[in-house]
């Protein structure tokens, strides 16, 4: 055997020190690792492991209206566990349950004795009364902890707005949806220390984490106003049947929503969750999440470029049509309006007027000048689920493109996109950022956010403005929106009658009818866009089916602001009967409806009356605009 030397065993056991060092040295940092960096972590879930924990709900906040007006609360209710590890007599906790829930006693019993778990959650929504029942039998293993449950305090209101829950309290639409995460708190618990399998340990006592409320949000939506637009949406469903009606009112100063409300809808505190898909479509938020061509109602925005471009006539022309690359495109009237100025193609709402503006202006500066309305983007709106503008690419506009959208064709919309620039024509040019949320408030009533009015951009000048704002009270003082006026004060707007297209072609019969209108109550600029989808019947003109919402709604805003009435000289209008008009000719029934002091509109262009609205004999005020049909 060969001799080791000495130097070399002297080398061997320094390596080896060396080694044992190092492994050493990996041992600590390991021990410090464990003890210090992940020490929490590790402690967490050995605490984890060594107790079991019952839920302790916290309270989702209140949702309340600008002024305080209580939309959605929450209440206690109780959830009953138990422990099967530590359940003495399955059979007697089961039938205790079952007695004082009302639930099937075969479904309890399934619950609570099922093997392999730490905890069951057998039965919610328990009252204070039940709790204390179920918690006098006294049973081990048994525990009733307290709960939170939603409650909207006026059912079926607001109820796209708002949204609602699902059984675990998580928002799932709405405002519950969107501030979900600030609305729902922190849930706490109570923890009590077991062991291996679950047994309460003896001599340990329960450990209690206090849930944290939720925050409570102020909306900028207003009550009255809200209820207003709410009637006038059930109106509008009974009366013509459509598809779909809904109603959105904004602060054209602030971006402020004051009102939202859309049909078909349902109760939030009887949700139809046996029907998915009637659940889903009443949850949609109409005036955020549709996309229609508005028809005349984007006139506004056509006028507003013309006037701030430059591009107005000082008259037009109209036959009735435009020819435009090859292709007639008829005016809503037919035989035409003949000549007129600028004011009166409004008034009129004349399609040749808001051709010519748009193809004299261009597409470049039609396109750039929708862009800065805020067309071609989401207006943001703290609303989920909002829809997007369809149009043309600027690139593949050809000339007919052009004229069609002058007056609200080939170009699609959200209701809040158009409302929200329509705002922008009426403010002075701000183009201003939408919201419905106002304030966020902790328990203790201190507010701990607050939002503002955001100025987005301009759009047009104070003085193109403060015209548009004259010519739209005109519309309705002397034109086809008549039916929103109201007696003693100023209002203006827009009627839009828009056809709908499927699979590329016009839809025979199926129309959006709409008006957006304007006000001043309480010192605020208030518009209120009215939309109506497919009304059924002969009468589908915006300025019959959805103008007279508008003036019912802003009628019943006056009253509650306590706005008095300032009539102007021969302003109190005269009340006249509608005539007979059934089987007259086209120029009789319009010489009867003139003779009358009304205003009329009519389809058809041969043939004698068949259908009219109102019916014969029925009042009037004098100006009102009616329907007939010519076949």
């Amino acid at each position: 055997m060969r001799n080791i030397s000495h130097i070399t065993l002297k080398r061997r056991l320094f390596a080896a020190a060396l080694l044992i060092a190092f492994l050493f040295c990996i041992l600590i940092a390991r021990l410090f690792y464990i003890q210090v960096v992940d020490g929490s972590a590790l402690s967490g879930k050995a605490y984890g492991q060594w107790t079991r924990d019952l839920p302790m709900k916290a309270n989702r906040g209140d949702i309340t209206d600008r002024n305080g007006v209580v939309l959605a609360s929450s209440y206690t209710t109780y959830t009953v566990y138990v422990r099967p590890n530590e359940m003495e007599d399955v059979a007697a906790v089961s039938s205790a349950i079952s007695q004082v829930s009302g639930e099937e006693y075969a479904r309890v019993y399934a619950r609570v004795s099922k093997k392999g778990v730490s905890e069951v959650r057998v039965v919610t929504g328990l009252s204070e009364a039940q709790s204390f029942a179920l918690r006098g039998y006294g049973y081990p293993g048994l525990y009733v902890v307290a709960d939170s449950a939603r409650y909207y305090e006026y059912g079926n209101f607001a109820t796209q707005l708002l949204g609602f829950v699902n059984a675990d309290g998580d928002g799932q639409s709405g405002v519950e949806m969107y501030y979900d995460s600030l609305l729902k708190g922190v849930d706490g618990a109570a923890y009590t220390e077991t062991d291996l399998v679950g047994n309460k340990l003896d001599g340990t006592n329960t450990t209690y984490l206090a849930p944290v409320d939720g925050l409570t949000a102020t909306l900028t939506i207003d009550f009255t106003l809200q209820s207003l637009a709410e009637k006038a949406v059930r109106d509008a469903v009974d009366k013509y049947s459509p598809l779909s009606a809904s109603c959105l009112m904004m602060d054209a100063d602030t971006g402020e929503i004051l009102a939202m409300a859309s049909a078909p809808t349902y109760d939030l505190n009887d949700l139809p969750r046996d029907d998915i898909a009637y659940l889903l479509q009443g949850a949609k938020n109409l005036p955020v999440t549709d996309v229609y061509e508005p028809g005349s109602t984007f006139k506004i925005l056509t006028a507003a470029i013309g006037i701030e471009t430059g591009v107005i006539a000082d008259s037009y022309y109209c036959p009735g049509y435009r020819m435009v690359d090859g292709q007639r495109i008829r005016c809503w009237r037919s035989i035409g309006h003949g000549s007129q100025d600028f004011a009166h193609g409004i008034m009129n709402s004349c399609n040749c007027v808001f051709m010519d503006i748009a193809l004299a202006a261009g597409t470049d500066t039609m396109y750039d000048n929708l862009g800065a309305f805020g067309l071609t983007a989401k207006t943001g709106i703290d609303v989920s689920g909002e829809g997007s503008s369809i149009m043309l690419a600027r690139d593949s506009v050809k000339t007919v493109d052009l004229a069609r959208i002058g007056f609200g064709q080939a170009i699609a919309v959200t209701p809040i996109g158009l409302a929200s620039a329509v705002c922008s024509v009426l403010n002075g040019g701000r183009l201003m950022q939408p919201y419905v949320l106002s304030t966020l408030t902790d328990a203790d009533g201190k507010i701990v956010y607050s939002n503002t009015p955001t100025e987005k951009g301009k759009t047009v000048s104070e003085s193109t403005s403060a015209a548009m704002k004259e010519y739209l009270y005109s519309v309705v003082e002397e034109g086809g929106g008549k039916n929103a006026y109201v007696a003693g004060y100023r209002i203006g707007g827009k009627t839009g009658t828009a056809q709908k297209y499927e699979n590329g072609s016009i839809a025979q019969g199926k129309y959006v009818s709409s008006f957006i209108g304007f006000t001043e109550i309480d010192g605020r600029t208030v518009v209120c866009l009215f939309k109506v989808d497919e009304p059924q019947g002969y009468v589908y003109y915006g300025s019959i089916v959805a103008a007279p919402y508008v003036g019912q709604i802003f009628a019943g805003a006056f009253a509650a602001a306590g706005a008095e009435p300032d009539y102007g000289e021969n302003e109190t209008p005269d009340k006249t009967d509608m005539p007979d008009l059934e089987g007259l000719s086209l120029a009789q029934a319009a010489a009867a409806v003139k003779a009358a002091g009304l205003q009329y509109e009519y389809t058809g262009e041969e043939g004698r009356v068949t259908t009219q609205f109102p019916m014969a004999g029925e009042t009037l005020s004098e100006g009102s605009v009616v329907f007939f049909s010519l076949g």
